[in-house]
């Protein structure tokens, strides 16, 4: 894997210094947001983990090559032109040496081999509504099972059969853990009705799980953070919308990797644009905590 992986300078010299460095995954860029805001939300993720005092690493391929720390240019190119890639595609992407904006499960392989412990992305994948007849269960889930990466997100995406979700991940023995919640959110929606098992409020609690599942040389885990308050959606709301985009996507016979982006968009059409609001907020706030358990890891790794 390290034959393939592209350090940029800033990510090497983290590494070299011992400074925290924060995992941030591409299709945000490449499928999620609408142009210019999917630029703008990537520059501005990334200046919050700086502040933060960890140094972000947003992870792509480029002609073939795995970018850990993407430049602006580079982050600008990957929203032009790439190829949604998961687990399943990374090979054929880097045997072509094609463009490819990185999903959860792909950006977890990347920053694992790269030795990033910390990974932020806005919600993760999981099980599909229905799923238990098409088994369209997101690479995600697996993945979170096998790669020793946190990921701070804001739950699993409203699209999704959330309990389903949560029940594949207690099979692959990921914990999911509230941050500053008891209720597993739901990416737009604060709280799905869903009560958690878990929870921790401060980063120095969660460094100590971390520590502790690790060393138990297990996985990874999920920290999930609500989306702010005064950006958050309605969930009966969310329902309807979700059920209509449903709907459409069924007739037009929307499937396979191309689902989640195209209910994604609809949800944003049909909401007018509070969804694309919302998913903001949420990666901003998921960007500040994930940069601040970073600083607490590496602390306490350093203790």
């Amino acid at each position: 894997m390290h034959d393939y992986l592209d350090l940029s300078d800033e990510v090497a010299t983290a590494f070299d210094e011992g400074r925290p460095v924060v995992a941030l995954e591409s299709t945000l860029i490449a499928h999620g947001l609408p142009h210019p805001r999917n630029l703008q939300t990537a520059w501005r993720v990334e200046s919050l983990i700086r502040t933060g005092g960890a140094v972000p690493a947003t992870i792509g391929i480029l002609g073939g090559r795995i970018k850990v720390g993407l430049s602006r240019d580079q982050i600008a190119q990957l929203a032009e032109d790439a190829d949604k890639v998961s687990r399943a595609d990374m090979a054929t992407v880097l045997a072509r040496h094609a463009n490819g904006a990185t999903t959860v499960a792909a950006t977890m392989i990347c920053a694992a081999h790269a030795g990033i412990r910390v990974f932020v992305t806005g919600g993760i994948g999981g099980v599909h509504r229905g799923g238990e007849k098409s088994l369209d269960v997101s690479a995600d889930l697996t993945e979170l099972g096998r790669r020793q990466v946190a990921v701070v997100c804001a739950g699993a995406k409203s699209i999704l059969d959330l309990r389903r979700t949560l029940e594949v991940l207690e099979t692959n023995g990921v914990p999911v853990i509230g941050y500053d919640t008891d209720w597993f959110p739901a990416f737009h929606v604060r709280d799905s009705g869903i009560e958690l098992t878990s929870r921790i409020d401060t980063p120095r609690e969660a460094a100590a799980v971390m520590e502790s599942h690790w060393r138990l040389g297990l996985g990874g885990l999920v920290f999930a953070a609500p989306v702010p308050e005064d950006a958050a959606l309605d969930a009966d709301e969310v329902e309807r919308l979700v059920a209509h985009a449903e709907a459409e996507a069924a007739i037009h016979g929307v499937g396979g990797k191309a689902l989640t982006p195209y209910l994604l968009e609809r949800l944003a059409e049909l909401s007018k644009g509070r969804t694309v609001a919302a998913n903001i907020a949420l990666m901003e706030n998921n960007a500040r905590i994930g940069a601040d358990l970073a600083v607490a890891f590496a602390a306490r790794s350093d203790g």
